[in-house]
């Protein structure tokens, strides 16, 4: 963090500046902590970051120092302000989700005794076993499993994923945003990473390792391989020393173990997501077809396993330095997999609830 490296990095820095930085770090965790509602937070921005905010005021100090100095701590003194701004506006996006979720238990009314067990009888959802069967395949290589809300917020889906409001990238998602501003249905279970990582950093628990399963929603037009709402898995693995190897270690053990054979028809091409660098798809042997059909898009391969390298910028985004950590991060579709397991060649026929379809599970 730039406060370490004010302190241990910067030795020929004035003892009263290390002060004053230190104490206004303190003073916005305090300040962010007592702030309970949009106001208080509003209030907590101006304070420091306001035109006479303490951190402007540390800001201008600068005009006293000497060239070489100004060169020094310059950089500096910009960071620590972007990290109050990053601070500030993580705040503002978790107690934007606390008072959403506040608002809707007061309207909820559900009567946990209104079930009685055997009452019902009925089918597995194809779903059901198969999440079992890929959550067992990575808890026996030491995974976690993580879950988190479907509401999500702007930082969480995009910011922190290397995808800024004006990122080029935040055009292949059609987002589903709700009416409430910054409010919106998570387009990846990536922003389950992302809590990972902040709680990981929060409690000193780093390295860390475990995967994301859930729903995802995205204007999707609705064909046989495309639904508005989907599911989908995500891996994340942070330490030391993790390399490209890794990823492709865990990515052949898994596809193994999940389609139960010791050869795969498989190949790995390069691939861009904003959040890996570098990223790679890993794709799979269409097994509908042999010369193309509408599930595979005529190609006779379908991708089952992107994944890459975590971008630097992410790990800082968490308060991870990445010249210490690295990591790599997957994600593959839940809803793809089960119908490539279950040659199941229509996705529309996981959401019909026919009973013809899922009495065969």
């Amino acid at each position: 963090m730039i406060f370490d490296q004010l302190e241990y990095g910067v030795k020929t820095m004035t003892h009263d500046l290390k002060t004053t930085v230190q104490q206004t770090q303190d003073s916005l965790k305090q300040a962010l902590v007592l702030a309970t509602s949009i106001k208080a937070i509003e209030d907590v921005r101006v304070q420091f970051l306001g035109k006479k905010g303490s951190i402007t005021q540390l800001m201008a100090e600068l005009k006293n120092f000497s060239l070489e100095e100004k060169k020094e701590f310059g950089p500096l003194l910009n960071q620590f302000r972007h990290d109050a701004e990053m601070q500030i506006s993580q705040a503002l996006d978790l107690l934007s989700i606390k008072l959403v979720e506040a608002e809707n238990l007061k309207k909820q009314n559900f009567d946990v005794t209104a079930y009685i067990p055997g009452m019902l009888e009925g089918h597995q959802h194809p779903y059901t076993p198969f999440i079992e069967e890929i959550q067992d395949i990575f808890l026996s290589m030491g995974f976690e499993i993580w879950d988190g809300p479907e509401l999500e917020t702007d930082f969480y889906n995009f910011g922190a994923l290397n995808i800024p409001k004006d990122h080029p990238a935040r055009d292949m998602y059609d987002t589903f945003w709700t009416d409430k501003p910054g409010l919106l249905m998570r387009t990846h279970t990536s922003t389950i990473q992302i809590h990972a990582l902040q709680n990981a950093v929060k409690n000193n628990k780093l390295p860390i390792m475990g995967i994301a399963p859930g729903r995802a929603f995205r204007h999707e037009a609705v064909d046989a391989s495309h639904d508005f709402m989907f599911m989908q898995c995500e891996g994340l693995f942070v330490d030391k020393n993790v390399t490209v190897a890794n990823l492709f270690a865990t990515a052949q053990t898994f596809l193994k173990a999940l389609f139960k054979k010791d050869e795969l028809d498989i190949r790995i091409r390069p691939g861009f997501f904003p959040f890996v660098e570098p990223g790679f798809e890993i794709d799979m042997r269409c097994p509908f077809c042999k010369s193309g059909c509408s599930v595979c898009k005529q190609s006779t391969w379908i991708e089952v396993f992107p994944g890459g390298m975590v971008h630097p910028n992410v790990l800082r985004s968490v308060g991870v330095d990445p010249e210490e950590y690295s990591g790599f991060a997957f994600g593959f579709g839940l809803t793809r997999l089960a119908m490539l397991k279950y040659n199941i060649d229509d996705i529309r026929l996981l959401h019909s609830g026919k009973m013809k379809f899922l009495e065969q599970f």
